[in-house]
């Protein structure tokens, strides 16, 4: 039973800002974004990313449009602080990038910090230090003046470090750590204490970074707080006010967008959502809620599946398939009044024509899933929950098949459209033949012929023969493993495939003999079009190989 919370917990007490002017205000402009992904994103993985994994999430956040990235906790470990000096090293910033390094206020921590960003063209060095009352009295048994004068220290050595380094543009970021638990007048004494040690001018400005450490009132409060120090910092002019909204009430969205409202210019996030406890406000989310109001976030998500993509194979931790607007399902409806509202959005939509400037209204659906890449089969395709439900059931109890979800969207169509033909109940056989007939056996035989692969080189070939337009060829090619030849060997014949992913697991036999399979799910991609392809045999390597044929021919025919 829970405990009183009047006896354990004290509410936090209101700003008291009765002349707030923020819920009077329209975000009419993107935010300067910055990505925390490789950094407080990173810091809370069960297994932090590898050097590979950290370039490919920093390439892909390039891409996206962050001109602002924390890539590093340098002084933390070897790790962090040898992945910068690989970036500037290696020259791998691009020219409209700059880097973010975070550091704690103590010196010899501020003086690694530096020394790693040393060489950049520009960089932003992030200092931070604990401000409210439980952390300096319970943590840090320091006075007000005390840790005042930590953050006031901490400034004064990177600029006088910075001097050292002409070579690089330094630019301050610090941040009042639990901002949100600290007195307001405080906060506001140790920020202005801060911007005057950098001399922030308006040509050379300081952000000052007011973080929701972790969420302790509801987001009206924050914007409160917000509003109440964009009034009175002494040099805001020379201040580029950010945000650091956690999710520990799961209200960060809420709380960056009214702290928008209230005066702030910058909001520092994940991608998805990922940070320590229960993460940083999520950027994507953040971002689009932008783009449905006529907003541009000034960030290209408009191939959401690969964004999602790089983050799961980054961070090891899955997208939720009901995820605002990047979720594999977010788009797809399963009650038939959804079903009957979305069909007649889009007929109405395709009977007017797509005209220039026409505004989106499709019922059910915040925003056009063409614009994030998504197609409209899974949209206009829309199932019954027991229908969806109960084939990947069948195929998973009775034959061992687990789908991932997006072949479950593709798969569950193309039983509805054979029931809807039929009509009346499909049986699990029926299921087993129609998905053996999509993926399995297409047009009664195996998508490939004879393979091949043998060990060539420190690496695998493989030689295999298959149908091309309508004529037999054999193709050979060379990789790391059986797929990467199979691609290799496509290359050869001028065929471009991306593997997107891959599974594979025993399954039993339809023949029902007792038998065990192996069956291998593959998810390729073919001048723009994803789709599934299965393989089924004794041998792995093989159904992999069919599972790539499979889904290869399914591409280029488009089925």
């Amino acid at each position: 039973m829970l405990a009183n919370p009047q006896t354990k917990y004290t509410a936090f007490p209101p700003v008291g800002l009765k002349d707030r002017t923020w819920p009077n205000q329209v975000i009419s402009r993107p935010p300067v974004w910055m990505s925390t992904d490789l950094r407080d994103g990173n810091q809370s993985l069960f297994e932090p990313m590898n050097g590979e994994k950290k370039l490919r999430m920093f390439q892909t956040l390039c891409a996206i449009g962050f001109k602002e990235i924390e890539v590093a906790f340098p002084s933390a470990s070897d790790t962090d602080f040898g992945f910068v000096r690989k970036l500037v090293d290696e020259k791998l910033i691009p020219e409209d990038v700059t880097i973010e390094v975070l550091t704690q206020a103590r010196e010899h921590l501020i003086r690694r910090t530096m020394e790693s960003v040393r060489g950049a063209k520009k960089a932003i060095v992030h200092v931070y230090n604990a401000t409210s009352k439980p952390f300096r009295e319970v943590v840090f048994n320091m006075s007000r003046e005390e840790v005042r004068e930590m953050a006031v220290a901490g400034v004064k050595l990177v600029r006088e470090i910075a001097a050292t380094m002409p070579e690089t543009e330094i630019q301050l970021e610090y941040s009042p750590e639990t901002f949100t638990g600290t007195e307001l007048d405080f906060a506001l004494e140790v920020c202005d204490a801060v911007t005057a040690a950098w001399g922030a001018t308006p040509e050379r400005k300081a952000i000052l970074n007011l973080p929701t450490t972790v969420e302790l009132t509801t987001p009206n409060v924050y914007a409160d707080q917000i509003e109440w120090m964009h009034r009175h910092l002494a040099r805001r002019d020379s201040v580029i006010l950010s945000l650091h909204p956690h999710n520990d009430r799961g209200t960060a969205v809420a709380a960056a967008e009214l702290g928008l409202m209230a005066g702030a210019d910058r909001v520092e996030g994940c991608l998805f959502g990922n940070g320590e406890r229960t993460g940083n406000v999520d950027i994507v989310t953040l971002g689009l809620n932008l783009y449905t109001q006529g907003v541009h976030p000034g960030l290209d998500f408009s191939d959401i599946n690969a964004v999602v993509r790089t983050a799961e194979h980054c961070t090891q931790l899955p997208v939720h398939p009901r995820h605002p607007y990047a979720g594999d399902l977010v788009f797809t409806a399963f009650s038939g009044s959804h079903q009957d509202a979305i069909k007649k959005g889009f007929a109405a939509r395709n009977s007017k024509g797509s005209e220039a400037g026409e505004r989106w209204n499709v019922p059910y659906l915040p925003i056009d899933p063409a614009d994030l890449g998504r197609s409209y089969d899974s949209v206009i395709r829309v199932n019954s929950q027991s229908g969806k439900g109960g084939v990947a059931y069948l195929l998973e109890s009775d034959f061992g098949v687990v789908m991932p979800r997006r072949m479950q969207i593709e798969f569950s169509s193309v039983v509805q459209a054979v029931a809807d033909t039929q009509g009346g109940e499909l049986s699990s056989a029926d299921i087993w033949r129609i998905f053996s007939d999509t993926y399995v056996q297409q047009g009664g035989r195996e998508p490939c012929g004879a393979v091949r692969v043998f060990e060539q080189d420190g690496g695998q070939a493989i030689e295999l023969t298959v149908e091309i337009d309508g004529q037999e060829r054999t193709l050979r090619g060379h990789g790391n493993g059986p797929i990467h030849a199979a691609v290799q060997a496509f290359a050869s014949a001028g065929i471009a495939v991306e593997v997107h992913g891959y599974e594979e697991r025993s399954m039993a036999s339809a023949r029902d003999d007792g038998s065990a399979k192996a069956c291998a799910i593959v998810e390729v991609g073919v001048g723009g079009r994803s789709t599934y392809g299965v393989g089924v045999d004794e041998n792995i390597v093989k159904a992999s190989i069919q599972a790539l044929c499979s889904g290869l021919r399914r591409a280029r025919s488009g089925g």
